[in-house]
């Protein structure tokens, strides 16, 4: 049985993104971490710090690798991060001589992550264009409607459908713009070694991030970020604000479809077993709820924000178990509310 809605056997119905799943999966988080070591062999090679040929015979054999998962896990339980046990079986197919040193797990480890990232937000950049397309388009239908405008829940002045809907359709664009601010914050490579300060590379510490950089296509940077966790803190408001927006969408929806009121009407609605003669609006619901949620672990995000010294373990770890869920959360709301849209079959005041 599983822990998280994102996966449950049935809760994953409501909850659950295949694909947004498959960016988060281990085994392409695995894949980031080996393009990582193999991208370290061959850039130490370059240096020189590692034999250029014992470094391309490394990457070529870290490409090819197949890794055991379950020998893994028990490597977390004893060392709390993936890595050791990970360059124990590399060292099994590549030599040794030209795997791993002069970096440490944490780059490793974040710089997989940020992978993961680039890839979310190319999946959350075409789902926010998606659902402003699918906004555009109730507003050519339905835009000139009349509909009761409401100011703290009660009737106000009439609108028309184009000024509420105009609400939950300019806001993505915002967001549109800050994903790509965002991504300038988090799509950097992590190269720091031991305490940070990429010592163990000596004076080849500015070509090893380069190239290494240049061959993951993310940024380099002047020093790396073990303990500087803003831009993942930000990205992580960030996607809160984004289901924060569907949320708002949602809840108009739940409101304008009640019995009574109904000027909304939904094809694909949620049935009741005791109650066949409602229509539930479990879509727009979901979105709440998942805005909700994504609120709530802003929070432990800015918590984990707090890395003591050099490096954290705690602060670090809590990052793993919060960052993919606003993930889960920020891609399913995303789809939800595209499908919900859609299903608009009526909106304004009859």
């Amino acid at each position: 049985m599983s822990s998280s809605v994102f996966d449950h056997p049935w809760l994953s119905g409501l909850f659950g993104d295949s694909e947004m799943a498959a960016i988060l999966s281990p085994e392409r988080q695995m894949a980031h971490m080996l393009a990582f070591e193999a991208a370290w062999s061959r850039a130490c090679g370059t240096a020189g710090i590692f034999d250029p040929a014992l470094a391309e015979e490394a990457a070529r054999a870290i490409e090819r690798a197949t890794i055991d998962f379950a020998d893994i896990a028990e490597g977390m339980a004893q060392d709390g991060v993936p890595i050791p046990r990970l360059i124990a079986q590399l060292k099994t197919i590549a030599p040794a001589a030209a795997l791993h040193k002069g970096a440490t797990s944490q780059d490793v480890v974040d710089t997989a992550l940020v992978l993961c990232l680039r890839e979310a937000s190319f999946l959350i950049a075409g789902r926010l264009m998606a659902l402003e397309t699918a906004l555009k388009a109730l507003e050519d239908r339905f835009g000139d409607t009349p509909l009761m405008g409401r100011t703290r829940m009660q009737a106000a002045t009439e609108i028309t459908v184009w000024d509420r809907v105009l609400s939950w359709r300019l806001p993505l664009a915002d967001h549109l713009k800050t994903l790509d601010q965002k991504r300038t914050d988090v799509e950097k490579v992590q190269i720091g070694g031991a305490s940070g300060d990429r010592k163990a590379l000596g004076d080849q510490a500015d070509l090893v991030v380069a190239e290494v950089a240049k061959t993951l296509g993310l940024a380099p940077t002047d020093k790396a970020w073990h303990s500087m966790r803003h831009g993942l803190t930000g990205y992580a408001s960030f996607l809160s604000l984004i289901t924060g927006s569907l949320g708002k969408i949602g809840q108009d929806i739940a409101l304008m479809s009640q019995q009574g009121i109904e000027e909304i009407a939904l094809s694909g609605s949620g049935g009741s077993s005791a109650m066949p003669h409602k229509q539930n609006p479990v879509a727009a619901e979901l979105l709440v709820t998942l805005a909700r949620f994504n609120a709530t672990q802003v929070s432990a995000m800015h918590h984990a924000m707090i890395h003591e010294q050099e490096r954290s373990g705690a602060a670090w770890s809590l990052e793993w178990m919060v960052l993919p869920q606003m993930m889960m959360a920020t891609g399913r709301s995303l789809a939800m509310a595209i499908t919900l849209i859609k299903n608009v079959d009526r909106i304004g005041t009859r």
